[in-house]
């Protein structure tokens, strides 16, 4: 199963965004990467999206590429991440 791609576009040309918010959930079939992208001076112009991707490798690079994009500064990046516990349902 695959989510619709990532679509960030604005109405008056490139959109500015100065953070970036990233969750990278490990499903069944791969990774969730969910962003929010927005803009402290206005928030009403943020944006969102998610999308499946093959490895956590792909994630990573998928959000690096948008951080990049936008020339969003490291420090103003958060990254979530949530992995399957893999103890559980194991013997020890």
């Amino acid at each position: 199963m695959k989510a619709d791609p990532f679509l960030f576009e604005s109405t008056s040309g490139k959109a500015r965004y100065t953070k970036l918010f990233a969750c990278i959930s490990e499903e069944e079939d791969g990774y969730m990467v969910q962003i929010r992208l927005s803009n402290e001076a206005k928030p009403e112009s943020g944006a969102w999206g998610e999308e499946i991707v093959d490895s956590f490798e792909t994630a990573s690079e998928l959000v690096a590429a948008l951080a990049g994009e936008f020339s969003i500064a490291q420090s103003s990046i958060e990254i979530e991440i949530r992995m399957h516990n893999h103890k559980h349902g194991t013997r020890h």
